[in-house]
């Protein structure tokens, strides 16, 4: 009666289409109400236990860092040098393409942002060299995804949040299957782009004169990760230096970013970050519900009936994370399946950051796939293609990220070598 009762209470809400926070809100209610049979005021005291860590305020300064940066010439800058190294190299426009997104992703952390920073600048000269619309929407929005699996990265703090793992350990293990994915997507453009047609020189005044004009926002990320990994200053501490650091070099140096446009990067940032942040504290409170009830433990009791063993549950969970990428967006599907899955994934014998990585690139490709995909309808807006045409477009590219994927989930050391 009860669990019908929860579905109902689930199906009601959602057919009079409320916000997921309230979704979220009401079922711990419910569950800490009518099956833990405690008061629902314990929601309140969960609330303030969540908000009480320190790594919540990493999140909105990397989206400030990432927003101050936008606004500014860093994506002109790193874009200009990332043409001049490939120049030489066949199809060198299509590879600056995803050097680019995969630069800027290190820095914005958002997937979105890079497809917006990048591909408004990098589509039309692509068609200007020559390249079908086809592969330049295909190459942009593919490769706008690397802006979630290539730390400094939103997800993978939300993941350690609900998971119960270390956002270092996090960031560490994003960089192989970064570079994993960087590289299938190059490939495929040196196989379906134009090659030796469009090959240029290499010109050793331009690539110094791009360098110059690059150097401070190369060093960004270097300062950022560099500081995290070397135990210097913690995620959220790093943040904070990623904030100001834009900020100096924006305002001051290569004085882009004025004061006026400060108020509504402040705003932007704020409006992004509030449904988030009400989210995350009620599923930390559904999170605690789950685990005092054993809930993870008592599902892999009844899987235990039909998954034989890791490489099946695997699988399964492969298969059931493309499909949930599908129909939700990937905070949404962090916050509600980490902290159910993590546990049943480690029982398995995989280890909670690996799984983590595995989790993150799977809803990564959620960004491409109808219907909610979101880099989808960026692409769309930004490059003045209808739906249709788009998805057609990154129709390949979605392959080429499967094949990544596939070896990042049986090759656990592609993520973890660095631990």
């Amino acid at each position: 009666m009860i669990t019908f009762g929860l579905i109902s209470l689930i199906v009601v809400l959602v057919l009079i289409g409320q916000p997921l926070y309230v979704i979220v809100g009401s079922i711990s209610a419910f569950c800490f109400h009518f099956i833990a049979n405690e008061e629902i005021k314990n929601i309140v005291s969960d609330i303030f236990y969540a908000g009480d860590k320190e790594i919540l305020l990493a999140i909105p300064l990397f989206v400030l860092a990432g927003n101050l940066m936008t606004q500014g010439s860093i994506s002109k800058r790193l874009i200009r040098l990332a043409a001049a190294l490939t120049a030489p190299i066949p199809s060198g426009m299509a590879i600056a393409s995803v050097l680019s997104c995969a630069i800027f992703a290190a820095i914005s952390g958002s997937s979105p942002v890079t497809l917006i920073a990048v591909g408004t600048i990098l589509y039309p000269a692509l068609i200007e060299k020559g390249y079908s619309k086809k592969l330049s929407i295909g190459m942009l929005s593919a490769g706008g995804t690397l802006g979630i699996i290539i730390p400094p990265s939103i997800p993978m703090i939300i993941f350690a949040i609900m998971a119960g793992v270390s956002v270092t350990k996090l960031f560490m293990a994003g960089i192989g299957p970064g570079i994993l994915l960087s590289t299938l997507l190059i490939s495929y453009a040196v196989i379906a782009g134009p090659g030796f047609s469009q090959r240029g020189e290499w010109d050793t005044k331009e690539v110094l004169a791009a360098l110059k004009s690059g150097i401070l926002s190369l060093l960004m990320p270097i300062v950022i990760l560099g500081g995290i990994y070397s135990g210097f200053f913690t995620a959220t501490e790093s943040a904070g230096i990623a904030v100001v650091y834009a900020f100096i070099v924006e305002a001051f140096i290569h004085r882009e970013l004025k004061f006026k446009m400060l108020p509504k990067i402040f705003s932007d940032t704020s409006e992004m970050l509030g449904t988030i942040f009400i989210i995350l504290v009620l599923a930390v409170s559904l999170n605690k519900f789950m685990t005092y009830e054993q809930i993870p433990q008592m599902l892999v009791d009844s899987m235990s009936g039909f998954v034989s063993g890791k490489i099946s549950f695997l699988i399964g969970v492969n298969i059931m994370l493309l499909v949930v990428g599908c129909i939700m967006d990937i905070m949404s599907a962090i916050l509600i399946l980490a902290p159910i899955l993590t546990p049943m994934a480690q029982v398995f014998g995989i280890d909670p950051v690996h799984f983590g990585i595995l989790m993150i690139v799977n809803l990564e490709i959620g960004y491409l796939t109808p219907p909610v995909g979101i880099n989808l309808f960026v692409a769309s807006g930004i490059f003045n293609e209808n739906l249709g045409n788009v998805i057609k477009a990154i129709l390949p590219l979605i392959g080429v990220l499967l094949i990544g994927l596939l070896l990042i989930t049986f090759v656990p050391e592609i993520s973890l070598f660095l631990l």
